[in-house]
């Protein structure tokens, strides 16, 4: 690994569609995920996440280079967990990678002792702990998270790597014929009026699910697709079911 390669040594970190401030965020780099550079400029770097290989532009001044693969085995799994800098004591959100001890990212160093509370890989009590969190576009943490965020870093808590995107995720695991068998876990995903995948939710049981739809929430579910009581109406259109192996 060479220069062209670089770690995130900041707690969160906006993954933008073009080089722009004004740009859309697509998505969020997590403390501790490692990237290839595709492309620098002036201001901005363009990035390929190795864990998904998701690319998006991020601020240089974010960038930070690494001149080998890091070891970071730890994926923090409870809401935030402290980790220290110098004099400073920063929050890491879930999903974070690290390890134990004193560790170094690029030219920063950082201490990171266990927190006495217990990660969890189990991905329904995980993604309890979102209940709650703003509905954001690209997000990936209890402060604002997308549906398909929400899932990748449940599952990436419970040591399992998921694609970036709800049609992506779509295509791992394996199909469950029917909703009312689901079992907790199992992941559904919903379609547009173009048959897109465009939603995904994490199943309860066979008649609730957790997905972040202007916020985190618990709704009901059947064939039809997702039941708002609030509403009173089917918010979202269910096309399909998968179990994700190794759980």
């Amino acid at each position: 690994m060479n220069e062209e390669n670089g770690c995130i040594a900041f707690p969160l970190v906006p993954g933008r569609r073009e080089p722009s401030d004004k740009s859309e965020m697509i998505t969020q780099l997590i403390f501790g995920e490692q990237y290839e550079v595709l492309e620098t400029q002036k201001k901005w770097v363009l990035v390929k996440n190795k864990v998904d290989n998701y690319e998006c532009w991020i601020d240089k001044k974010q960038h930070t280079p690494i001149a080998e693969r890091l070891d970071l085995k730890y994926t923090i799994g409870t809401i935030f967990e402290q980790v220290k800098r110098a004099d400073q004591i920063w929050v890491l959100p879930a999903g974070s990678k690290l390890r134990l001890g004193e560790f170094s990212i690029g030219e920063h160093s950082f201490l990171y002792e266990q927190s006495t509370t217990k990660s969890t890989l189990d991905p329904v009590a995980c993604a309890r702990q979102f209940l709650g969190a703003p509905y954001l576009w690209g997000g990936k943490s209890i402060m604002g998270i997308d549906c398909s965020g929400l899932v990748q870093v449940v599952f990436s808590c419970c040591g399992i790597q998921l694609p970036r995107d709800a049609y992506q995720q779509a295509e791992v695991g394996d199909t469950v014929d029917f909703v009312e068998t689901a079992q907790a876990g199992d992941l559904a995903y919903f379609d547009n009026e173009e048959g897109k995948i465009t939603h995904v939710g994490i199943m309860l049981d066979g008649e609730r699910i957790i997905h972040a739809s202007g916020s985190v929430r618990i709704d009901r579910i059947d064939h039809e697709g997702i039941y708002n009581a609030e509403t009173n109406s089917y918010s979202h259109q269910l096309r399909i079911v998968k179990r994700v192996k190794n759980l």
